[in-house]
């Protein structure tokens, strides 16, 4: 059966699939076009199983909010070249709005969303026939919250949202949820961060400040010894600098013995009470780098705290909990 270009426009607007794979769908299927639809559609699910493993780095990050729920999503692909494209910006867009409009709570209650008459998962799979890469729901997720405010930055590649516990503060947040991009915080405050996370943070905390303080030791040995720390620092150090002339045979093995005898009574010496004071200050840091309320505010004229910059607008303004994606993070 001839198939003329006209038909092959035809399914191409029906599907958004290139010419080629039209045409060849609707030769296989002597010119039926649902049989066609459903050729592309099972080479959409073979392209999909065949890129499986690829990997989907790029792609669009989007956030929105109707007051008092928001809804904040990444849709990856492979290329930055189909992650900026405008039909792919509109095809998030849709997935985003249909689940608001729902309002869902979870990328499984997004995948099995029925749009334009099948599920998300389907239209997925359609799109990967009609782009030929790997294109996943990645990360969607809500918050429910008195207001909820959301930004995403230029470029779709990163956005926010933040619940609020009270309305008529938009200008603060707004600036919470750009805060929130920039600064990446991973809790609210030290009370949500869970408490695994906080006991390995110690522990590390711990081990770094023995470590400092042995070395600190150590290398105070070698230089009265007429040794430079930085040329012993490794045996592969050791041997090069050795190999130049900066330090002699006999150095290295000084180095060395310094290192045992002296790393070992150091570590013997370690004082735990001064050890766990500065472990837990440098916690504290942590909590301070890594927690919005403690974080500096960026939006601020001096260098309040979040915390301190709602309070002065309102003491009992409080942010309830935010989301946070960015491609390739």
């Amino acid at each position: 059966m001839a198939i003329t270009a006209k038909q092959v426009n035809e399914l191409r607007q029906l599907t958004g699939v290139g010419m080629m794979d039209c045409k060849k769908a609707l030769v296989e299927c002597d010119g039926d076009f649902d049989k066609a639809i459903d050729f592309l559609r099972q080479k959409g699910q073979k392209m999909a199983a065949k890129r499986a493993d690829r990997d989907a780095n790029e792609g669009c990050v989007l956030a929105k909010s109707n007051g008092n729920y928001g809804a904040i999503i990444m849709v990856s692909c492979e290329t930055d070249f189909v992650a900026t494209n405008a039909d792919f910006v509109a095809f998030t867009n849709s997935i985003i709005d249909a689940a608001m409009a729902k309002g869902l709570h979870t990328k499984e209650e997004v995948l099995a969303m029925e749009m334009d008459g099948r599920t998300v998962a389907d239209n997925i799979t359609d799109q990967i026939a009609k782009i030929g890469e790997k294109i996943e729901v990645a990360h969607f997720e809500a918050i429910d919250a008195p207001v909820v405010y959301a930004y995403i930055h230029n470029g779709n590649r990163m956005a926010s949202l933040v619940g609020m516990n009270k309305e008529g503060y938009d200008e603060i947040g707004h600036g919470i949820a750009m805060q929130v991009v920039a600064m990446k915080p991973i809790a609210v405050d030290a009370a949500s961060i869970p408490q695994e996370t906080k006991d390995n943070e110690l522990k590390v905390a711990i081990e770094k400040t023995k470590e400092e303080l042995v070395n600190k030791q150590v290398e105070s040995v070698l230089k009265k010894n007429g040794i430079n720390p930085a040329h012993v620092d490794s045996e592969e150090h050791m041997a090069s600098n050795c190999a130049k002339g900066w330090i002699t045979e006999e150095q290295v093995a000084l180095a060395k013995q310094i290192k045992e005898e002296e790393g070992a009574k150091a570590t013997a010496a370690l004082d735990m009470n001064k050890i766990n004071g500065i472990a837990n200050g440098r916690l504290n840091k942590f909590f301070k780098e890594n927690t919005l309320m403690e974080q500096e505010y960026a939006m601020g004229d001096d260098k309040s705290t979040v915390k301190d910059f709602m309070g002065k607008a309102d003491k009992e303004l409080k942010c309830t909990e935010f989301k946070r994606l960015e491609l390739g993070a």
